[in-house]
Parts: structure tokens; C-alpha cells; sequence
């Protein structure tokens, strides 16, 4: 996502760490106005959020959002509130089948704002073992040697 239209809010950056993603989707976001103002400042995060299917819906479950400190107390949402993730429906179907197989859940990826409007990347996937986490490090250490190596070469 590096196109000039994108501005990225939060990423989540434990999930391709902790998880294999198979797939991914591009879904707007249901928001409230002051929760879209908090998010221009930046003040959000996917850390332990997760999305789910429920009733041919796609929700975001444990996503913070930081009450917009200039709203009046009428206004405020609560910070963890589930939102809404607007997708088509053969892309909520693909979806719920997906999530149907033992082991995978959807996850949020990023959160941005792409020409003006609120999206949120979410990805398909499966939670790694040790062992496959072991085994990512070592490529990742592998490919930064090589590019060293390369560097120094040119």
C-alpha cells in the first residue's frame, strides 16, 4: 500500500507474526464522527483485535479507538466498541466459509484512510507454531545478510 491516496493510521504488527495470512480483503469501516476525527490524529490500534462473522456480518471485535477529546460527553463512544466492516456479500460468504475450517480466523492488518474514506485491511489466516516463527527469523536474518552482503559487494 504505498499509492499516494493512502494514508495508514495503525498497523497490527504482531499479526503476520503470529499468524500465516493466506488471504486479504479491503473493508470500509462503520464510524461515528468523533471516532472518525480521533482516527485522523492517529490515536487507534489493532493490537488485539480480531474480526467475526456473525449473522452474515463482519465485525471488528477489540479494536481501541481513543474517545475524541473535543466531543461532548453525549457524543463519546466507548473506546472498544465492535464496528461494523462493510464488505460484498460474496465477500462476507468467502469469508465465513473460510473461517469454518478449524484454525483460521480473520485478522485486522492495517487501518487507513484511503481518499478520505475509512478501511481497514483484515486477512485470513492461521496461527503459526514456534517452530514456523523460528523459521520466518531465520529467512528474515538470511535475506538481511544477503543484502548486506550485496551492498557492500556494489
Amino acid at each position: 500500500m504505498t499509492e499516494d491516496n493512502i494514508k495508514i493510521i495503525a498497523r497490527n504488527k504482531r499479526a503476520r507474526h503470529e499468524y500465516s495470512i493466506f488471504d486479504t480483503y479491503e473493508a470500509g469501516i462503520a464510524l461515528k464522527g468523533s471516532e472518525v476525527k480521533s482516527i485522523r490524529e492517529g490515536k487507534a490500534s489493532l493490537a488485539e483485535a480480531y474480526a467475526r462473522v456473525i449473522e452474515g456480518e463482519v465485525w471488528l471485535i477489540g479494536a481501541y479507538i481513543k474517545p475524541y477529546e473535543y466531543t461532548s460527553l453525549y457524543d463519546q463512544q466507548h473506546p472498544r466498541r465492535d464496528r461494523k466492516l462493510l464488505l460484498h456479500k460474496r465477500q462476507i460468504r468467502d469469508l465465513e466459509r473460510q473461517t469454518r475450517v478449524k484454525g483460521n480466523t480473520i485478522i485486522p492488518l492495517s487501518l487507513y484512510f484511503r481518499d478520505g474514506y475509512a478501511k481497514v485491511e483484515i486477512g485470513v489466516g492461521t496461527g503459526k507454531k514456534k517452530y514456523d516463527k523460528r523459521q520466518d527469523m531465520k529467512e528474515r536474518e538470511a535475506r538481511r545478510e544477503m543484502d548486506r552482503a550485496m551492498k557492500k559487494y556494489n
